[in-house]
């Protein structure tokens, strides 16, 4: 398989992940969106240095070919997949522990930060 089609499916796997199996819908809120732009200014940044300098190279044909800041557009999938998904599992770990502290007064849990 190659790294777009890698890419690709990442994006769909994270997506089901968020929206039907965790069920946080993080990406239909608009606080994800203004965070993403944040951490995608960042790679962008850092994919500019590390594949302008050459430090990380592609194979040309495992690539659709378009390059933002030097980088595959495919990177942007990769990296999408892997903030949205490290997002969705804090979500639900929350939401898990909020749920628990209501059932037991007693838990020492802190309040979610993420509604």
């Amino acid at each position: 398989m190659s790294y777009s089609a890698l890419a690709v499916a990442a994006v769909i796997a994270v997506l089901v992940v968020d929206l039907a199996v965790l069920r946080t819908r993080l990406v239909t809120r608009a606080v994800f969106w203004v965070a993403y732009a944040i951490v995608i200014t960042f790679q962008l940044l850092m994919n500019g240095v590390l594949a302008g300098l050459d430090v990380v190279t592609y194979d040309p044909a495992a690539i659709w070919g378009p390059r933002i800041a030097y980088a595959p557009v495919e990177d942007l999938l990769f990296g999408f997949a892997m903030v949205t998904l490290t997002l969705a599992s804090w979500a639900a770990v929350n939401r898990r522990a909020n749920t628990a502290r209501r059932r037991d007064p007693g838990t020492r849990t802190r309040r979610s930060s993420t509604r």
